[in-house]
């Protein structure tokens, strides 16, 4: 993922400019939505974080569309404490789709830190993902909805602002399993390699039982199939 691939700058978005950053391979499987930390707390799109998880989807082939919410960088508008940020989400989606229309019926993939996560999880009660990528949880700072099934969720043992007891809280009744990167926090300095090789592991995962199901299973039993496969994708 280089500036080659990357356009930047702004559409007409639910508050005014919406800022964005489309990194679109040569070969594009699909499209991955990207969501940022808190933007009171500094977040933006270019977090280490969220370029970790671009680069993670884009080495794929997904065209990785990271966007800043309203009222950070270009964006104009204003902090709305996670109401109006779903929209910038979701019109972000909008114009990757658009831009990319070859690929514009395929789920996408939605991935988030921190604050994204809250983000993502809500996107998923209205656009069914293709898979989900969530890090470091938002959990009791925001109201994180049911998370797809088969979620991958990455928490730092020792995050000091989302502590792994309210993740792990949030993740239980769902039977969600967390993958905990032990002597880590929340912005896993010196531990993106090691979060980049987690997530690609997912993807490649994912992708490979999508492969399996369009090349070798009937047309009249994929949505059975489909269904066992997102069960055992929580144990991947």
């Amino acid at each position: 993922m280089n500036s080659k691939s990357l356009e930047r700058h702004t559409i007409a978005g639910p508050a005014g400019a919406l800022e964005i950053a489309l990194n679109i391979p040569d070969a594009v499987r699909g499209i991955a939505l990207i969501a940022h930390p808190l933007p009171t707390d500094g977040g933006t799109l270019d977090n280490k974080v969220v370029y970790t998880l671009a680069k993670s989807f884009f080495a794929f082939g997904f065209a990785a569309m990271r966007f800043n919410f309203r009222g950070v960088g270009r964006s104009e508008g204003a902090w709305d404490h996670g109401h109006g940020e779903i929209d910038d989400a979701l019109r972000a989606l909008e114009y990757a789709q658009s831009r990319l229309p070859q690929v514009a019926d395929r789920p996408p993939a939605l991935a988030g830190f921190s604050f994204g996560t809250y983000i993502q999880t809500r996107v998923a009660q209205q656009v069914t993902p293709a898979m989900t990528v969530l890090i470091a949880p938002a959990a009791k700072r925001f109201a994180l909805a049911v998370a797809p099934a088969d979620t991958l969720i990455v928490h730092g043992e020792n995050d000091e602002v989302i502590p792994l007891a309210d993740v792990l809280d949030w993740a239980r009744p769902q039977h969600l399993p967390i993958v905990v990167l032990p002597d880590c926090g929340h912005f896993f300095h010196a531990r993106l390699t090691q979060l980049q090789t987690i997530v690609s592991k997912h993807i490649a995962a994912h992708i490979k039982l999508q492969t399996i199901v369009s090349d070798q299973v009937p047309t009249h039993t994929r949505g059975e199939v489909q269904s066992n496969i997102t069960s055992l994708r929580r144990y991947l």
